[in-house]
């Protein structure tokens, strides 16, 4: 019989206590959050199936792919100093630089194991989160975007030419779209509530000059369900990326368009997030060798973010969630 070290896993997981030491306070964007996901993960025992990926401190070359210099800077010296807000809603505490650092780790060492073919796919239990993150500031609750710069990353370190990002966070991921807004090589792809915060993500944004036609938006009313998401996946989004052929699929996993999340109203159930994954696993074995990393955004409701999260990792290792049953 196989041991751990021994068996091959197709899919890893990215995780660290360190984590948990970018403080926030009283925020919807705090460390429970992860503790709440990967608590119930050990309980049902499927992390047991997964290949554990340790994160590491990006080099600031590589965040300087997306971010600033100054912006950079400004962030280390905001933490040395004891923190502060960014914005009122963007908390910087003493560690925060450090912790997102290694958020951006956790991303780029998911994509190193892939491109050694150690695993298949990745989940990325990271924060701060990112996708809000813009390249001189940081807003929405994210400090480095980690998804931007692993695209980058993707290109510049493996040399791959094409990559998408599918963006299912409730939230228009303004700062990853500016980042590749005149890109064709990074084909950004949002479905999320509008309008809403931060306000941009219409359908006629669909990018500039060389990358005119690479960014795709489907905003979406407060109520929409699962019956609006699968028909935008599958007469929009799945025939873009086999039409587009990435070499790798990047996805923002914010699970707040959960109909129990407290910051939207979008009425998705926990086992939807597992069709919406193997809808995509299935396109990316077609097209790029199952390669896909998927980044934790938002998610506010703690018991729905962990069903969620849950249910995403077993449609990556593409097998059928095994859920709690609900009270009737």
């Amino acid at each position: 019989m196989m041991n751990k070290e021994s068996k091959y896993f197709t899919t890893g997981i990215v995780y660290d206590e360190r984590y948990l030491d970018h403080r926030t306070g009283n925020h919807p964007e705090c460390a429970e959050r992860l503790t709440a996901i990967y608590q119930y993960l050990k309980e049902k025992g499927i992390l047991k199936e997964t290949k554990e990926i340790e994160p590491y401190l990006a080099p600031l070359e590589v965040v300087e792919y997306i971010h600033s210099k100054p912006y950079i800077e400004s962030i280390k010296k905001l933490s040395e100093m004891g923190g502060d807000m960014l914005d009122m809603d963007t908390a910087v505490s003493p560690q925060t630089y450090e912790v997102a650092l290694l958020a951006v780790g956790g991303v780029l060492a998911a994509i190193d194991a892939i491109m050694a073919r150690t695993i298949k796919k990745a989940l990325c239990l990271v924060r701060p989160p990112g996708h809000h993150s813009m390249p001189e500031r940081g807003k929405g609750f994210c400090i480095f975007n980690n998804i931007a710069i692993g695209a980058r990353y993707i290109q510049k370190k493996h040399d791959l030419k094409r990559v998408a990002i599918i963006d299912w966070d409730v939230h228009h991921g303004n700062g990853t779209q500016a980042a590749f807004y005149d890109d064709p090589t990074v084909f950004y792809l949002s479905i999320h509530q509008f309008p809403h915060y931060p306000g941009t993500g219409s359908e006629n944004e669909v990018g500039i000059n060389e990358g005119k036609g690479y960014t795709m938006n489907a905003p979406l009313t407060a109520g929409a369900d699962i019956t609006t998401y699968k028909k935008v996946f599958e007469e929009r989004f799945l025939p873009t990326m086999k039409s587009f052929k990435p070499d790798f699929i990047l996805i923002s996993s914010g699970f707040d368009a959960h109909r129990d999340d407290p910051l939207a109203g979008i009425n998705l159930l926990e086992e939807d997030y597992g069709l919406l994954t193997r809808m995509i696993g299935a396109l990316a074995e077609e097209i790029c060798n199952g390669r896909i990393v998927s980044i934790l955004e938002g998610g506010y409701n703690l018991n729905a973010l962990k069903l969620s999260t849950y249910e995403h990792l077993c449609g990556l290792m593409e097998i059928e969630g095994r859920r709690e049953k609900r009270e009737q």
